[in-house]
């Protein structure tokens, strides 16, 4: 039985190895692998083409220098969705409800797009820390607040994932506790609480 309506989310160990590192493993599984046959089977079919979908429409709105990040983009895309539907199913663990799984990939892109975008267009870049038409005396005030902005930006992406994607969860567990309490006393109650 859990202690607390939290311990649902916390990383879970067999054995002393923790699970986490399974399931983030587990997704690259599904990956399709090359083969020298000229045709596929209807699995490899359905996830080449699933690739070519998803990676057609990620290209469609960027720019011929966009394109090269179409890799990593579609490989991270698939390696989340797969994650998050092996989390479906009954006594498995998503990964994706951990802090530090989305901080670990929050930070990183984060930091990429304000390393990419200095060295491609600094103008543009440090022209996001300045609103056009700032009163002079607000200019220094507004440049550090917006750094701070720039700077807690993965943090707070990184902690609104983690609490979108767990408070479903504990929602069900609260409705399922409240209605199991009220069974014994009222019935009524407890059936349109589970309803």
């Amino acid at each position: 039985m859990a202690l607390n309506f939290f311990d649902q989310f916390m990383s879970p160990t067999y054995l002393g190895v923790p699970l986490i590192m399974i399931a983030l493993i587990f997704p690259w599984i599904f990956f399709p692998s090359p083969s020298s046959r000229w045709l596929n089977n209807r699995v490899i079919t359905l996830q080449n083409w699933f690739i070519g979908q998803f990676t057609r429409q990620l290209l469609q709105p960027l720019n011929t220098d966009g394109h090269k990040w179409a890799l990593m983009m579609t490989s991270l895309m698939i390696f989340l969705l797969v994650l998050n539907m092996l989390g479906l199913l009954p006594y498995t663990f998503t990964p994706t409800t951990q802090l530090s799984l989305n901080m670990g990939l929050a930070v990183p892109f984060w930091l990429s797009t304000v390393i990419i975008g200095m060295r491609n267009q600094p103008t543009v870049s440090l022209g996001h820390l300045l609103p056009e038409g700032t009163p002079l005396p607000l200019i220094p005030v507004l440049i550090i607040i917006e750094t701070i902005s720039l700077f807690i930006r993965p943090l707070a992406l990184g902690v609104r994932l983690t609490a979108n994607l767990t408070a479903g969860h504990l929602l069900i567990q609260l409705i399922a506790t409240a209605a199991f309490v009220l069974m014994p006393m009222m019935t009524t109650v407890a059936l349109l609480t589970s309803t």
